[in-house]
């Protein structure tokens, strides 16, 4: 196991951020944490993002159809005589935008990766990874909890809240063998609650 990070890591650019701008450092390190969780065996789980590309899809397009009419006034008189007598109904725009910003603040947060279980797992619901910078903080928080909290096989969340500046040199190059080693433990730790749970 320790070749093959090796191995990754070797084959790869260094990762380097703007150490002024945390959402910069938030960005490296919430890709590294979803590399490090892929390689673990959890398959990403894609669907929450792809409803929310869907919804905003179709946002763009009522906004297209609305701006980009081809008829003037004159002659898009029935077309704006529909838009009256539809206008409790037109809303779908506002409707839809709605509808995706409910999506984002309730079932996502601050989630940076949903999983599904690993292959060959017996537990049927996958993870969800959730992190957290706080502007002007240099204290990042990982967070991995089950994404069905409902379920039976659901566990505790295990979380750890650590300084970024243990991870990056003064360059701003991220040190990935001491990031990945943080989140493998935690990762670990997840696992051994679900076998302390059963």
């Amino acid at each position: 196991m320790e070749a093959k990070k090796g191995e990754i890591a070797s084959n790869k650019n260094p990762k380097k951020a703007n150490l002024l701008d945390h959402h910069s450092i938030k960005h490296i390190l919430d890709e590294s944490v979803t590399e490090i969780v892929k390689s673990k065996g959890y398959p990403e789980d894609v669907r929450m993002s792809n409803i929310r590309l869907l919804i905003g899809t179709i946002i763009i397009i009522i906004a297209l159809f609305a701006q980009f009419y081809n008829k003037k006034f004159p002659e898009n008189r029935n077309f704006l005589i529909g838009c009256i007598i539809l206008y409790p109904f037109s809303s779908t725009y506002i409707v839809f935008n709605g509808i995706l910003q409910l999506i984002i603040y309730v079932k996502e947060k601050n989630a940076i990766l949903f999983t599904y279980p690993p292959t060959g797992s017996f537990h049927t619901t996958g993870l969800v990874v959730t992190s957290k910078l706080p502007r002007f903080s240099d204290k990042y928080t990982l967070i991995i909890a089950t994404a069905d909290p409902e379920s039976i096989s659901a566990k505790p969340p295990v979380e750890f809240t650590k300084s970024v500046t243990q991870w990056f040199t003064k360059e701003g190059v991220l040190v990935e063998g001491l990031f990945w080693k943080e989140v493998e433990g935690l990762i670990n730790k997840y696992a051994e609650e679900t076998k302390k749970s059963k």
